[in-house]
């Protein structure tokens, strides 16, 4: 018998490390990096109309910096997917926080000089950082077991509640700690993106299979051309469209009705809560529904905020929308997200992954240039109705494969 060792006994300290153990401590460390890219996303939001507006010769380009902000997005996602493919998930991840760093100097630089089109050049490289965050969730689903994805999915979402609150408290915090307002509180996210630097190093993500490394497996459009493509894809298209049309336009449209800017940074603070906090129980709800049922109830959601916002102009509509506007962008996202995972194979990941997130930041650029046209040329009311036809496209798509499903399902 070895020396000091009892009969029976196992040796706990040669013990592998519990594999559950390891997966809730890397999706937690995501979630604090979705926490900072939210943070830095909202605080973009919240600032960014009203700056523009600011800073804008023709005032219906106000939205052009949340709009090159989105488009630094959708110009990169696919591209950022298939580097990571190549140098993996920390590579990425670092080089997209550095680049959020470069682009909150930018828009420092701008406010300070009093310079639209350098903030516009700030948030698109702003929104390079954001095409690489995008991709936190598919990390978590990459370090889960198959019953534990959706979770992981939504868990690492969850972490967008913080950046929905932190963003905007920054934000007013440090709109007039310096001469220039709104200077400090782009300065402010250089250290929420070094924060998320530093954090990232801390995730033990999987070494690429060799089946992720190589090319190959189905081409692009066939990919595509599948029910279950165009369904995840058209949820989180619409849920990103409509969600980013109203929101973008929110801290314009309470100013025009006479809300000071605190009351737009709470009602943005909500929506974001709306957005992320029914994250901790929406993999539950689509194990235990079906992730379709979860998106038809999105688009339904949806449609509410827009009946509450075409109803009156109070901080209540305003607030009440907004947060519903969040929960259905949350169950759509979460949902579109989910169902995706069952689009492709190893070898097909980056790809379908980056082509999902270019529409989805390609419809996002069309709804925010879209956002401050129609609000400065129709209203806030009228604008709402917009949103209308393309849940009702969605919600058309996620009955449709409801239906091919249980067709399918029933024997022969």
């Amino acid at each position: 018998m070895i020396p000091g060792r009892q009969p029976g006994r196992l040796d706990r300290g040669h013990a592998g490390p519990d594999p559950m153990q390891k997966t809730k401590r890397n999706v937690g460390v995501l979630a604090a990096c979705q926490a900072l890219l939210l943070t830095n996303g909202v605080t973009l939001i919240a600032l960014n109309g009203l700056v523009g507006f600011a800073l804008a010769e023709d005032k219906a380009l106000a939205t052009l910096p949340v709009t090159t902000y989105v488009l630094g997005s959708a110009l990169t996602t696919l591209p950022a997917s298939l580097w990571m493919k190549r140098v993996g998930r920390r590579a990425g991840f670092s080089a997209g926080a550095l680049l959020g760093m470069v682009g909150a100097l930018l828009c420092t630089v701008a406010v300070y000089y009093g310079s639209f089109w350098l903030l516009c050049a700030g948030t698109l490289v702003s929104g390079i950082y954001n095409a690489f965050g995008q991709y936190y969730r598919f990390a978590a689903a990459d370090v889960a077991a198959e019953d534990f994805k959706s979770k992981a999915i939504s868990l690492v979402l969850a972490g967008g509640i913080v950046g929905g609150i932190l963003g905007p408290e920054a934000s007013k915090l440090t709109k007039d700690l310096l001469a220039v307002p709104f200077m400090a509180s782009y300065a402010s996210l250089m250290a929420f993106g070094a924060l998320s630097l530093g954090l990232v190093q801390l995730v033990h993500f999987p070494r690429l299979s060799d089946d992720e490394r190589k090319p190959g497996g189905r081409a692009v459009q066939s990919i595509m051309a599948q029910p279950v493509f165009v369904v995840a894809a058209l949820g989180a298209m619409a849920g990103y469209g409509v969600m980013n049309l109203l929101m973008t336009a929110t801290p314009i449209a309470m100013n025009h009705h006479h809300h000071p800017y605190s009351d737009a940074a709470f009602v943005i603070e909500w929506h974001v809560i709306g957005m992320f906090a029914p994250a901790f129980f929406t993999g539950a709800l689509v194990r235990r529904f079906g992730v379709l049922p979860v998106m038809l109830a999105g688009t339904g959601l949806m449609a509410a905020c827009v009946a509450i916002a075409v109803s009156g102009t109070a901080l209540y509509n305003f607030w009440s929308a907004l947060v519903l506007l969040g929960v259905g962008w949350n169950f759509l996202y979460v949902g579109g997200t989910t169902l995706l995972t069952e689009c492709y194979t190893p070898a097909e990941k980056a790809k379908t992954q980056g082509v999902n997130d270019f529409l989805i930041f390609l419809t996002m650029a069309t709804s925010s240039l879209s956002s401050g046209v129609l609000v400065t040329s129709e209203g806030w009311r009228a604008m709402n109705f917009w949103a209308l036809p393309f849940l009702a496209l969605t919600a058309a798509a996620t009955v449709w494969l409801i239906l091919r499903r249980r067709a399918a399902a029933q024997p022969a």
